[in-house]
């Protein structure tokens, strides 16, 4: 496959891109609307998520409880970066 994309790499744009377009029409349709979703969904569970990933391993673990994440907002605590740290599986095993 390596080898097909070094040898028609416009070619392979260009089916990529037709693939593509259905859902690029789609968000362009509903991007305005979903800007402000976006920004929030990745201020939130989406950066919890992501630097888990990034600084959990496979011994520890990568996935953030998000059910925690959920019930500890829903009580009321403020969300942040001790809030992250008490979901996060890679900072329990430091406790």
């Amino acid at each position: 496959l390596t080898k097909i994309l070094y040898t028609m790499p416009d070619c392979t744009l260009k089916t990529t891109d037709s693939v593509r377009k259905k859902k690029l029409e789609h968000w362009d349709m509903n991007k305005e609307s979903n800007r402000a979703w976006l920004s929030l969904n990745m201020m939130t569970e989406a950066k919890a998520g992501f630097q888990a990933f990034h600084r959990g391993s496979r011994e520890v673990g990568r996935e953030v409880d998000f059910i925690d994440v959920r019930r500890r907002l829903a009580e009321g605590e403020t969300w942040g970066d001790d809030l992250i740290e008490a979901v996060s599986p890679q900072y329990k095993e430091e406790a």
